[in-house]
């Protein structure tokens, strides 16, 4: 071959000499991760009744029970106690508004609400258009009627471990009931405060027993200017009796007393115009009409 034909033969390899030296081709795409769905979110159970027992009323009490898991309950946002076995207590003031809320918070995050329809009652409300108001208080007074008050807010900030709330409360005194929960007197247009209990006409001496169990946070050494001989029970969960214008008081302060118990003697002490009993009712900040709590006078 001559050296011609030797160069157009190697020159006419070369392209194919190239095309086997092709860049190897790219490696496969990896397989895309399994598609993982969202966690769904927790799941809200049903509205509950929350078993709830009593007076859907303005100054009434309610007992219930939280569902299952609760670790918070609240009544319009405001925490409420809750018993080891599920059990609370719940009020409504005089002027309570037309509904409350209820919320229990459960571990999972869930909340169950219930909307609580309260009953508007109707006041016992007088106008006394030439009658004014009273006098004006005196600086001895005043001075002497902060110490008392002090006294019995101390005494109401008690938290003792009393289940008297759980019993059907009795009356503390039988007799005619002369002054209901939530009258009113308008003196000269001045709204003088209502009326934060319930009064039972009895004679001077005549016996007054706990109404439930509970545990004596208050037995007043002298009498109080307005209360007279003052006691206060401690019923748990917030709840509290006081029993005003006492001729004698038979417990003392830490005195663990049963339903049925005397504690004391009716009486005319402190601002009364004659002998009766004034049994008063508080849960937390909110006066309860006592009434509610006790039933029909037998």
């Amino acid at each position: 071959m001559t050296r011609r034909a030797r160069r157009r033969l190697a020159f006419g390899l070369l392209p194919l000499a190239l095309g086997s030296c092709a860049m190897p081709a790219a490696p496969p795409p990896a397989p895309a991760p399994p598609h993982v769905a969202p966690a769904p979110p927790a799941p809200v159970p049903a509205a509950a009744n929350f078993g709830l027992s009593g007076a859907f009323l303005q100054g009434g009490v309610l007992r219930g029970q939280v569902p299952p898991g609760t670790v918070r309950l609240t009544l319009d946002q405001r925490p409420v106690a809750v018993a080891d076995d599920g059990r609370f207590l719940i009020g409504f003031g005089r002027d309570a508004a037309p509904v409350a809320r209820l919320e229990a918070v459960l571990a999972s995050g869930a909340v169950i609400a219930r909307e609580i329809v309260v009953g508007q009652r109707a006041w016992d409300v007088q106008s006394l258009p030439t009658l004014p108001k009273g006098t004006t208080p005196t600086p001895e007074f005043l001075a002497r009627r902060r110490g008392e008050l002090a006294q019995i807010e101390a005494a109401r900030a008690i938290a003792s471990d009393s289940q008297g709330w759980r019993q059907r409360f009795v009356w503390p005194a039988i007799g005619r009931i002369s002054g209901v929960f939530g009258s009113q007197r308008i003196y000269a247009g001045e709204p003088g405060a209502p009326h934060a209990g319930v009064d039972v006409a009895k004679p001077a001496g005549a016996v007054v027993v706990a109404p439930a169990d509970g545990v004596v946070v208050l037995a007043a050494a002298a009498p109080f200017t307005l209360e007279g001989n003052l006691l206060m029970i401690d019923h748990g969960m917030g709840l509290n009796s006081a029993f005003l214008h006492l001729s004698r008081i038979d417990v003392g302060v830490g005195d663990r007393v049963r339903q049925g118990q005397p504690v004391g003697a009716v009486g005319m002490t402190g601002r009364a115009t004659g002998p009766h009993l004034h049994w008063g009712m508080k849960w937390r900040d909110e006066r309860i009409d006592p009434a509610l709590l006790a039933g029909p006078m037998p």
